[in-house]
Formats: structure tokens, C-alpha cells, sequence
């Protein structure tokens, strides 16, 4: 059995058994209270959340090293090429475009749907986001004084930038250049021999993960918020599925039905970690490996797109500003929707770095529009399960944007694109140590 099938198999397990025991330990009163708190305590607080913490955690100790290697030798490629300005700008446009593109097909949808209508607002419902950070402040945050500081507290942006100007730096020093770009060459195939090892251990990570969340939660909180649920997903899988498939097709004219194929494992992944950043060394080993994306390309597109990419993000804001005014009794006007459109496009990259990105930009977009701010408690219950379906429609847009960029950039191997059997042969690779040409 492939990795990706026996992946989604963990996936679905991890679903049915979380919500069994969900079912199990709070929906029977009659259930012996040791037996509640052996579920409660020694399985779903216990095994399951010790093994998907370790998981995630180990996923993410590979991000930043990953990001770092991968920017260097992609800029030390183009460093004589004077490409990096094209692709970022290029790069940024595409992401910018779609924010766009999301937040207003979530607003028609929504005004279309109506999913706030009957709901009634709770008088007790409490919400205070944490401020955003200025403008000012943000700008200079993207340029490190201190480049080991910001690789040990995970700064995306600011490693983004040290990388490039390191990458750079290398390929205009002559022979000392040359040697040191090799080595980095070197680490990067270790750096994605080990993503390989993590992802044997893959299916138990998802399994574990999703049992936990579907134990805790259950399916019954969709129930209480359903059609606001609905309208969300059901946006965000026209967005992931059906936007990025036409910008695929009508700007390459590749066929996206084989991305998708390919896409699958980091779908599961994406879902289960409920993390852009988490699922970056997968994305990043996906495009390359089975997309046909040169590193050098991929190398800025992927960790780019999992810190400032929000597409889903920003469908999620632009329906809860519609059901938030909705249940308040506000009627928005075209100019409310459109600084809804700006503010959600413009935050996606300004408050990138921000922990709880999502719900500090859904504050500013409704402080914007004039909304109460506390209408967010009325959704937090519902938001985790759909961040898990954002985070795989921007892990989308990530690997959309490094097959747009790298063709028109000719770092794109068509042959790797089309091959079905690159997903087996970046298997066996992982299995026995070696790795194909990443493009050209």
C-alpha cells in the first residue's frame, strides 16, 4: 500500500474512533465514571495527545533548517540571473490575487446564503482580540538584526530574507562560493532524507491527532452552527478545487486533476496539523519531487506562501463578516464590503508573523466594518475544524503558485508533472537513500 493511501486511512481512523469515543464518554450518563476518565485521561489526554504533540513537534523541527538550506541554494542558483526579483514579485501578485479573489467569493456567497439568518446573538459571549501590531513595526520586522535569534524563535519572514541575501552573497564569491554552495547542496538532500523518515511515521501521527480532536470535540458542534459551517467549507473546496484549477489550467494549460492526485498526502497533512508551517516540509518535498518544481523556485514559493499565503483565512473572514452582521442586525453597505475586500487582502501579509493571525485579522475586518468584535465567540467553536480545511486550501494556493511561478521562470519540468509514477519514485528514494533531480 502507498504512503498517501495508508496516510488517508489513518486520517478516516482517527476520525471514526475520536468521534466513537466522543460519543462513548459524553453522550452515555449510565458510562462507570472510572471508565469515563480512563477514555478522558489515560487515552485521548494520554497516548493520543502525546504521540500527535511529538509528531507535530518533530515536523516542526524541520521547518526552519528546511526553509533556510532550500532559500540559500535556490538564490545561489539565480544569484547570476538576476532572477529573485521576477519570481517574488510574480510570487506575491499570485497571492495577493487570490486573497483577493477568496474574501470576495466568500462575501457574494454568504450575502447569496444568508447563514446568520435565526441565529440569535448570546448575550454573555465574550471576545477580546489581541491587538495588531503598526505598520512601522511589522516593515522592520521583516529584516533580522540578528539572523540566529530569528531562526531560534522561528521568524519565517526574517530567515526568508537573511537566506536570500546569504544565497546571493554566495554565488557572487568566486571559488569560496562555490564550495560553500555545494555543501549546502549536501545538507539539503539530508534535510529531505529525513522528511522522508518522518513521513514513514506519518499515518500513526494523523491517526493520533485526529482522534484526539474528534474525542474532544465531536460532530456535534457543526450541528449548532451549520449553516455558517457549511457555507465556509463549502467555499473554501470551490476556492482550493475549482479557482486554483482554472488559474492552473488557463495560465500553464497543465491539467490540475494531476496535481490534485499528487496533492493528496499533503492534503492529510494539512488537515491533520491544522498548520501552513507544520505541513511545509511535505509541501516543499511534494512540489519538488512531484510537481516538477526546481528548488530554486520552490526554495522561496513554499515557506513564502505558508507565512503570508491566507486564502482560506480569508474566506473564513469574509463569511463571518456577513453571518456577524447578520445575527447583530447590521445591514453593510458596498463600501463596507469592499473595505472588507482591502482590509482581509492587506492583513494576509501584515500580520503574517503574528501567533493567532487568523482571529487578530478577523478583529480588523470587523472593526473596519463596524461590526462588534465579540461576534467572534460565536464562532470559535467551529473554527478548528474548519482552520483544518483552511490550512489544506493554502497549502493549495502554496503549491499552485510554485508551478505558475517556476513555468513561466523555465524551472519547470513538465516530465516530473506528468509522470504518475514520481509519487513512487520519490517513495523508493525515501526507502533507499537517494533522491531524483528536483526539475529541469
Amino acid at each position: 500500500m502507498s504512503l498517501t493511501n495508508r496516510i488517508l486511512i489513518g486520517m478516516l481512523g482517527g476520525i471514526l474512533l475520536g468521534s466513537l469515543l466522543n460519543l462513548i464518554a459524553h453522550g452515555s450518563s449510565s458510562l462507570d465514571p472510572d471508565l469515563r476518565n480512563l477514555i478522558q485521561n489515560g487515552l485521548v489526554d494520554g497516548v493520543f495527545d502525546v504521540i500527535g504533540q511529538i509528531f507535530v513537534a518533530s515536523l516542526k523541527l524541520l521547518v526552519v533548517p528546511l526553509v533556510f538550506v532550500s532559500l540559500v541554494c535556490g538564490s545561489t542558483s539565480l544569484g547570476d540571473s538576476a532572477r529573485m526579483g521576477p519570481i517574488a514579485a510574480k510570487t506575491l501578485l499570485f497571492y495577493l490575487g487570490t486573497t483577493a479573489i477568496a474574501v470576495s467569493s466568500a462575501l457574494l456567497i454568504a450575502v447569496m446564503i444568508r447563514p446568520g439568518s435565526g441565529v440569535e446573538a448570546a448575550g454573555t459571549a465574550e471576545f477580546t482580540p489581541a491587538d495588531p501590531p503598526p505598520l512601522k513595526d511589522v516593515l522592520i520586522n521583516i529584516f533580522p538584526d540578528n539572523p540566529v535569534q530569528a531562526m531560534a524563535e522561528g521568524e519565517m519572514l526574517q530567515i526568508i530574507v537573511f537566506a536570500l541575501l546569504f544565497g546571493y552573497a554566495i554565488s557572487k564569491a568566486g571559488d569560496s562560493g562555490k564550495r560553500l554552495g555545494a555543501f549546502f547542496s549536501d545538507l539539503e538532500a539530508v534535510i529531505m532524507k529525513m522528511v522522508g523518515v518522518l513521513m514513514e511515521l506519518a499515518p500513526i501521527g494523523v491517526f493520533a491527532l485526529l482522534a484526539r480532536l474528534f474525542a474532544d470535540m465531536g460532530l456535534g458542534a457543526i450541528l449548532d452552527l451549520a449553516a455558517y459551517f457549511l457555507t465556509v467549507l463549502g467555499v473554501l473546496l470551490i476556492h482550493g478545487l475549482i479557482t486554483y484549477s482554472v488559474l492552473l489550467k488557463v495560465l500553464t494549460g497543465l491539467p490540475p486533476q494531476i496535481m490534485w492526485r499528487k496533492m493528496r498526502s499533503v492534503w492529510a497533512f494539512a488537515f491533520s496539523t491544522a498548520s501552513s508551517g507544520a505541513t511545509l516540509p511535505i509541501t516543499m518535498r511534494t512540489v519538488e519531487k512531484k510537481l516538477g518544481v526546481h528548488n530554486s523556485v520552490a526554495g522561496f514559493t513554499v515557506p513564502l506562501g505558508a507565512t503570508i499565503n491566507m486564502d482560506g483565512t480569508a474566506i473564513m473572514q469574509g463569511v463571518a463578516t456577513v453571518f456577524i452582521a447578520e445575527v447583530y442586525g447590521v445591514d453593510l453597505s458596498l463600501g463596507s464590503y469592499l473595505t472588507v475586500i482591502l482590509t482581509a487582502t492587506l492583513a494576509s501579509i501584515g500580520t503574517a508573523a503574528v501567533p493567532g493571525v487568523g482571529l487578530i485579522t478577523l478583529a480588523m475586518v470587523l472593526n473596519q466594518a463596524g461590526l462588534p468584535v465579540e461576534g467572534i465567540a460565536l464562532i470559535i467553536g467551529v473554527d478548528r475544524l474548519l482552520d483544518m480545511v483552511r490550512t489544506a486550501v493554502n497549502v493549495t494556493g502554496d503549491a499552485t503558485a510554485s508551478v505558475l511561478v517556476s513555468q513561466s521562470e523555465n524551472q519547470f519540468d513538465a516530465g516530473v508533472y506528468y509522470d504518475p509514477r514520481a509519487d513512487h519514485q520519490a517513495d523508493r528514494a525515501r526507502a533507499d537513500g537517494t533522491a531524483p533531480a528536483p526539475g529541469l
